[in-house]
């Protein structure tokens, strides 16, 4: 790593001399410093009257220099937080210097903002405190990261809670219906994989700008629970229909429920055979989401659900929490299965 320049150096060195021999040029040299900063920097008296107002406090409040010197700097402190004021001024008259003050401002166009102040006494030669010098920063954008960043850990902690409830049932209902360790780590796998890649289409989400609207579209995710029984063509599964809309807490619900469809087609139906096809169709009529599922191509099938399967118990409670119904028809080749739910319930 290399120092500054002896260019650089000599520059240094020349502004600290004319700054201690309070020259001219030193004077010229600070004010252009001040001038051109980014941060609003101001002037005051001990009473409060505004003295210097550099483009940075033009920019950040909003008036200009002719408006704002000679006016007291409660021009720009919110009514609420007058009494602010008097406690910096107090500090000042100490000799204290106030650092990282994290207040609220009022600019000309009666709008707040989040600032930093920091504020120091301005001495004579003797010690005398004149004034105050006051740099005001705006922080905005890093309270309004921190909240951001706040609400997005407060929301995957729910999700991750949530999600772990869910697993805990999993697991339970699954072991009663299992007839081998095997199986039970086989569909257990099956069906946590199928959250997984669910919960994933939301994820993107939590950076948009309201971490409570995170979600997807039943389309997406349709084609993401499907996706692995369409891998080697990429033709078996058609997912076709209008856009509707699918909230985080129906999200695990819908997943599991055709996570269920998809592996019965796998086992036994149109998915199970090499020249199977699958076809969804998503239509809206009024208040309600109608799903058809369509398998052509398959072997002759008949009806293969029981009531007493795990299969079967998850899909029931599934229809139950998103308040749907779903209706089978068996062909020769296949089943057409029609499924119906509230927009308003599968939004949320």
């Amino acid at each position: 790593m290399t120092g500054p320049s002896p260019d650089a150096e000599r520059s240094a060195s020349n502004v600290r001399k004319m700054v201690r021999n309070g020259s001219h040029e030193a004077g010229a040299w600070l004010a252009a410093i001040v001038q051109n900063s980014e941060d609003a920097i101001l002037s005051k008296t001990m009473d409060g009257v505004i003295l210097s107002w550099n483009a940075g406090a033009e920019r950040l409040f909003g008036y200009t220099a002719d408006e704002a010197i000679g006016k007291p700097v409660t021009l720009v402190i919110p009514e609420d937080r007058l009494d602010e004021e008097e406690t910096l001024l107090s500090r000042l008259r100490s000799g204290e210097r106030v650092e990282y003050f994290e207040t609220v401002r009022r600019r000309k166009d009666d709008s707040l903002v989040d600032v930093s102040l920091t504020v120091s006494p301005v001495k004579d030669e003797n010690g005398n405190i004149l004034g105050a010098a006051k740099i005001a920063r705006d922080i905005s954008s890093a309270r309004e990261a921190a909240v951001r960043q706040d609400l997005i850990i407060r929301e995957m902690n729910h999700r991750i809670k949530n999600l772990f409830t869910l697993a805990n049932s999993l697991v339970a209902l699954s072991a009663r219906s299992a007839s081998s360790v095997s199986e039970l780590a086989q569909d257990l796998t099956a069906r946590l994989q199928a959250l997984s890649r669910a919960h994933g289409l939301t994820l993107p989400d939590l950076y948009q700008d309201v971490v409570e609207d995170a979600g997807t579209s039943l389309d997406a995710l349709f084609r993401t629970v499907l996706a692995p029984y369409d891998q080697e063509t990429g033709s078996r599964v058609d997912v076709q229909g209008d856009l509707v809309p699918v909230g985080e807490h129906s999200l695990p619900a819908l997943a599991l429920l055709l996570h269920e469809l998809a592996t019965n087609a796998a086992k036994y139906g149109a998915l199970a055979s090499p020249g199977g096809k699958l076809n969804v169709s998503i239509e809206v009529d009024g208040a309600t989401s109608e799903i058809r599922w369509h398998e052509a191509g398959g072997p002759p099938r008949a009806d293969t659900t029981s009531s007493e399967g795990f299969g079967s118990r998850l899909e029931q409670a599934s229809l139950r929490g998103l308040k749907g119904e779903l209706t089978r028809t068996w062909t020769d080749c296949g089943v057409e299965i029609v499924m119906r739910f509230p927009l308003e319930q599968i939004a949320r």
